[in-house]
């Protein structure tokens, strides 16, 4: 019997998935150790057939087929349905009743990266699962080789059928700039558009591993410039976006304005509540403090959680969530859905709303308590240090007795509103938001959380780029 034992580069098992830089931290034998641990995971629970799809990397037809062997080599039998959105491969776990699946995909990273997201059974596969996989290649504790099988399967038109499903806009034409960035949600944004009532113009619509035209990341503004200037050309309701994988959304309204995860999360909640009265509505640490008194107003249980879109989904399970959300803009649908973070289905739902609606997308968002806060800030701060830094922030706010929620790091509150401050779980970065009613009361939170990053020998963050009035 052929022994296998097989390392990983220290940077590419990660939190919520395993990624990496493809040629230098990952290679094609790293697809193959991980088809090879995970289908033991799988295996080892009774399972015998998984679902494995691709984004358009230009490397994830050489990763695949790895992946695949090593995930034969258990005995499963694999279901390949080839490039394809994230949330479809999610998807097709539970259509084709597979026992977990995985996804070839380097997300909204540069061209250069790939990597695997993972889901075993129902449920996210990440944090000391995901570390699991790298002791299994180390010490060769996989299941005895087997001759497993594989085929090709099309989900395409059962995802599309199921998304169409929960429409629920009647015939109201809106018209709506799709851009699906170049990425692996292109032909499924084809295929929703033509089934959809109302006038559609989708750009960046063919998959190109290389992303000509914009990085593939809707939360950064400078990325949906084009689509706002569509939005413009076509005097469009409002402009949809999707990241490389279309697993987050980015939404822009018909004035070119962008909605920020937490606002769109408030649009989706208010419509969510009226079928779930009370119902739990999460959003992560990073979100207004407008979005959880929206939620409160329209009759909702609102909960901040830590950031993450594997965290975010097992605290829906455990606490029967119809919906959540995070800043970064993954958008959880547990109504009528199956509570996976899914781009195209997350934007139809909100263009069901926008048809029944008397108001414009414009005017929800203008509706909305108007807050002054910082963009998201990420600085660099040495692995081993980051958590340390937060502790060390803790501890002083412990001994000012300041307000503190330490639910993922530390977020304050003040009379002037809150600033937070947390440890990255995927880089050797800190995290930090302030948020205010006042110009005035946005610099002295900022001052507030320069003092402790000082006191923790780490300079100020840079705060120069717009601070996003939303």
């Amino acid at each position: 019997m052929t022994v296998f034992n097989h390392q990983f580069d220290g940077t590419v098992l990660r939190e919520y998935d395993i990624r990496g830089i493809v040629g230098k931290t990952l290679k094609p034998e790293d697809a193959f150790a991980i088809g090879r641990c995970f289908g033991s995971v799988i295996a080892r629970a009774g399972g015998s057939k998984i679902v494995v799809g691709m984004d358009g990397r230009v490397s994830s037809p050489e990763l695949e087929p790895q992946l695949v062997a090593g995930l034969r080599a258990c005995g499963l039998e694999v279901l390949r349905i080839g490039l394809v959105a994230t949330p479809m491969t999610y998807f097709a776990t539970y259509a084709l009743e597979a026992d977990g699946c995985v996804m070839v995909t380097g997300s909204h990273n540069p061209p250069d990266y790939n990597g695997f997201k993972m889901m075993l059974g129902k449920k996210p596969f990440f944090g000391a699962q995901i570390q699991e996989i790298g002791r299994m290649a180390r010490e060769g504790d996989v299941v005895p080789s087997a001759v497993g099988s594989d085929r090709k399967v099309d989900v395409t038109e059962e995802y599309a059928a199921r998304v169409m499903q929960d429409y629920d806009g009647g015939d109201r034409k809106l018209t709506v700039v799709w851009d699906p960035g170049n990425g692996s949600g292109c032909d499924i944004t084809k295929v929703l558009v033509a089934r959809l009532p109302g006038e559609h113009f989708v750009i960046n619509a063919t998959v190109d591993g290389t992303f000509p035209n914009h990085h593939p990341d809707p939360t950064v503004a400078k990325n949906l410039e084009q689509l706002i200037a569509e939005v413009a050309k076509q005097k469009a309701d409002l402009g949809i976006a999707f990241d490389g994988d279309a697993d987050r959304i980015g939404v822009v309204d018909g004035e070119g304005n962008i909605l920020f995860g937490d606002q769109l999360l408030v649009v989706l909640a208010r419509d969510v509540l009226k079928t779930h009265p009370g119902g739990t509505i999460i959003a992560d640490v990073k979100a207004s403090q407008v979005l959880f008194d929206e939620i409160a107003k329209a009759g909702g249980t609102p909960l901040m959680w830590k950031t993450g879109h594997s965290l975010i989904k097992s605290k829906m399970a455990e606490t029967g969530s119809p919906l959540a959300g995070e800043m970064s803009g993954h958008i959880f649908f547990a109504d009528k859905w199956y509570g996976f973070d899914d781009a195209p289905y997350s934007a139809v739902r909100l263009l069901g709303i926008i048809a029944r609606s008397p108001e414009t997308l414009g005017q929800m968002r203008a509706a909305l308590p108007v807050v002054i806060n910082t963009p998201e800030l990420r600085f660099d701060c040495d692995e081993a240090r980051k958590f340390v830094v937060v502790e060390e922030v803790k501890a002083r706010l412990a001994a000012e007795g300041a307000k503190v929620q330490a639910v993922d790091g530390v977020r304050v509150l003040t009379e002037d509103g809150w600033w937070l401050l947390r440890a990255s779980n995927t880089q050797a970065v800190l995290v930090a938001r302030c948020e205010a009613s006042t110009d005035a009361g946005l610099e002295r939170l900022k001052a507030m959380l320069v003092k402790q990053l000082v006191a923790s020998g780490l300079q100020a963050p840079d705060f120069s780029g717009e601070n996003a009035g939303h």
